[in-house]
C-alpha cells in the first residue's frame, strides 16, 4: 500500500531554512545538516524500495488558495492569517503497513534543524479508489 508522509511548516520556517528569520535562523551549516539529512533518508528509501516520489513544495508566501464565499470564489495570497502551518512537502511510500509507513516518517525527528515540540508530519494512506473510502 501507499502512503503519504506529509511535512508541515509555516512561513516561519521558510525563513529559518533561508536565514531570514530575526529569531532561530539557521546558520548556513545547520542548513547544509538539513539537506543532508533528507538527502540520506530519501536515498535509503529508494535503495529499500519504498520511495515513490518525494516533493518540497515553495514558502507559504508563494500560496494561494481559493475559497467560496456565498457562491463567489475568492482568491486569497498566503501566507494565510488564519492558519500558521501549510502543507512543506510530501514523500510517498510503499511498503508494508502503516506500521511502516509511521517508522519511516519518525525518522524525521532525528532531522537537524526541526523547530522543536511544535513540528509534526502526517501519514495517511493513499486511496487507490473509491472502495478505499471507510466513510
Amino acid at each position: 500500500m501507499k502512503y503519504m508522509i506529509m511535512m508541515i511548516g509555516s512561513q516561519h520556517d521558510y525563513d529559518r531554512l533561508s536565514g531570514k528569520a530575526a529569531d532561530g535562523a539557521l546558520s548556513g551549516e545547520e542548513a547544509a545538516g538539513l539537506y543532508e539529512f533528507m538527502t540520506a533518508w530519501n536515498q535509503r528509501l529508494v535503495e529499500s524500495g519504498e520511495f515513490v516520489e518525494a516533493r518540497g513544495l515553495t514558502a507559504p508566501v508563494h500560496a494561494r488558495r481559493v475559497t467560496l464565499r456565498a457562491g463567489v470564489p475568492v482568491v486569497t495570497d498566503g501566507p494565510y492569517a488564519e492558519t500558521q502551518e501549510v502543507l512543506a512537502g510530501y514523500t510517498i511510500v510503499e511498503c508494508a503497513g502503516f506500521d511502516r509507513a509511521t517508522e519511516i516518517a519518525v525518522q524525521l525527528t532525528e532531522a537537524p534543524g526541526t523547530p522543536g515540540d511544535n513540528w509534526y508530519v502526517d501519514v495517511r494512506p493513499i486511496l487507490e479508489g473509491a472502495g478505499d473510502l471507510d466513510g
